[in-house]
């Protein structure tokens, strides 16, 4: 269906701002999405502070192609963009929903660091632990080598006496 030059400027705006505001962008295919489903995902992006937006692909490669480093993706099929200030939200969340959907919803690539990606390097990104995860995994390789020590001046302590 054709739609409106001023709805195209709207999009292309739209998009303008994706592209000026997000820290990360993934593209989306997805594949035959009830209406249910797609409500609920986008209601759990919202709350996560991920946007998700359905464009042409022509209006997406005007917006993205050249901006970016590297080659855009090849986007095949129905594309949305899922995108966010936080740069792996977007990939967590969409591989979340892909967990759950089986072959309804995939990741196609996306914009990681001003660079793009392709579908197996953003499905690497989407599967680094969120920030507290992180911390928490540092804190124990910090603790690691100290705890060794004590254990070991316990057990001298114990030895003698």
């Amino acid at each position: 269906m054709a739609i409106t030059k001023e709805k195209k400027q709207d999009i292309l705006a739209k998009l303008e701002g994706i592209k000026k505001d997000a820290a990360a962008i993934v593209f989306v295919r997805f594949n035959e999405m009830t209406g249910h489903d797609m409500t609920a995902m986008r209601q759990t992006m919202r709350e996560e502070g991920v946007g998700y937006f359905v464009a042409k692909k022509t209006l997406m490669k005007r917006t993205f192609d050249g901006v970016y480093e590297g080659d855009m993706p090849e986007l095949e099929g129905e594309i949305a963009i899922a995108y966010a200030t936080d740069a792996i939200a977007p990939a967590q969340q969409i591989k979340a929903f892909a967990g759950t959907h089986k072959d309804k919803i995939i990741i196609a690539g996306g914009v990681f660091q001003g660079v793009f990606k392709d579908a197996a390097e953003m499905t690497e990104i989407a599967s680094i632990p969120a920030l507290p995860v992180l911390r928490g995994m540092f804190v124990n390789v910090i603790n690691s080598p100290i705890q060794g020590l004590v254990l070991g001046l316990n057990a001298i302590a114990q030895k003698r006496s």
